[in-house]
């Protein structure tokens, strides 16, 4: 595998890394255990995903992707092995995601909500 560093961090990343958006709907949780699994062991050490995934985006399973990978986190002691970039939402008529029901912005507050929101599923 081929690593970039992370600016001048010192970090290395892995020049592919691997999209989660289908855990916790297209991909059960034991899948995206199982597929997180493979990557790792073959150098993958960047993982992609969002407060909004899995995809397609429902009130029911919003946040799923981030609890997937929280619960094999914890259950593989491996978070000093990858990195997690998550995103938080943009400008969005969507309503479900915020806890005052407010369409998605990027103000300092829905940030720091969606900050905490990640961290907690993430475990």
């Amino acid at each position: 595998m081929d690593y970039r560093e992370l600016g001048r961090t010192g970090v290395h990343i892995s020049a592919v890394s691997l999209g989660t958006m289908t855990f916790g709907q297209q991909n059960s949780e034991a899948e995206g255990h199982a597929q997180m699994d493979y990557a790792l062991d073959r150098g993958i050490n960047m993982f992609d995903a969002a407060e909004l995934y899995p995809i397609p985006p429902k009130p029911e399973t919003q946040g799923r992707t981030e609890a997937v990978i929280g619960t094999w986190l914890a259950s593989r002691k491996a978070r000093n092995k990858v990195l997690i970039a998550t995103k938080a939402i943009g400008r969005s008529k969507m309503t479900w995601l915020r806890n005052d029901g407010s369409p998605g912005r990027q103000s300092r507050v829905q940030l720091t909500e969606a900050l905490h929101g990640s961290l907690k599923r993430l475990k």
